[in-house]
């Protein structure tokens, strides 16, 4: 059974996309940070293979979505893959992770066959309050809290603010922070009430992976 807000409080999502700047084969980049970070201290994983740069063949994300969740496994972290709900229960993931523009939750939930956690994407007060009393959520994501240009056309950024405006609500669901988050803000994210923050830059393009793991979770 996964402790969901306990998973949120360092939640890494990457694609090879996001390690393209390595030298080794595009698996292999990712496979390697991923490896040192869970080593280090990460509480959840998302495979986001998405975007420029990224991977298209279907059997090697397939391939390279089974060999993170041996590795996440071998941690015992949660094993999310964004926004496809066969490959995560073909490769026994934990969860998948939704957009608002992705399917509705609900029919998200039924195709899971309660095998799998289902978290979701907001950016604004509105789909915040639609998803409150939402029984088949299983956590909320708030963002961009900053800048950042890990994604194509991300939302409009949303500030520290917006999560203070969330709990304000008495909304009491799991929720966890993305968007241009570093180890230089990460305290006051979480201080303002998110359970934890999700990050990808500021773990697949630091020099030192494992101290920038140690650094956000400070």
């Amino acid at each position: 059974m996964v402790d969901i807000r306990r998973a949120l409080n360092l939640y890494l999502v990457a694609g090879t996309q996001d390690c393209n700047h390595l030298s080794n084969t595009p698996e292999r980049n990712l496979l390697g940070v991923l490896e040192q970070a869970l080593q280090h201290g990460i509480t959840c994983y998302q495979l986001r293979e998405k975007g420029a740069g990224s991977l298209q063949d279907k059997q090697r994300i397939l391939q390279l979505a089974e060999e993170c969740r041996d590795l996440c496994r071998q941690y015992e972290v949660p094993f999310f893959i964004d926004d496809d709900i066969q490959m995560a229960l073909a490769v026994g993931a934990d969860g998948v992770h939704l957009g608002q523009s992705d399917m509705p939750v609900a029919e998200a939930a039924a195709l899971c066959e309660g095998k799998l956690l289902v978290g979701l994407s907001h950016n604004t007060l509105a789909e915040i309050e639609a998803s409150r009393h939402n029984a088949a959520l299983d956590y909320c994501a708030i963002g961009p809290i900053f800048p950042t240009q890990s994604k194509e056309k991300p939302n409009p950024t949303v500030g520290i603010e917006r999560i203070r405006q969330i709990r304000a609500l008495d909304f009491d669901r799991p929720l966890v922070a993305i968007g241009g988050i570093t180890a230089g803000t990460a305290a006051e994210v979480r201080a303002a009430g998110a359970d934890g923050i999700a990050v990808i830059s500021a773990i697949t393009r630091a020099g030192n992976v494992g101290q920038a793991v140690k650094d956000l979770l400070a």
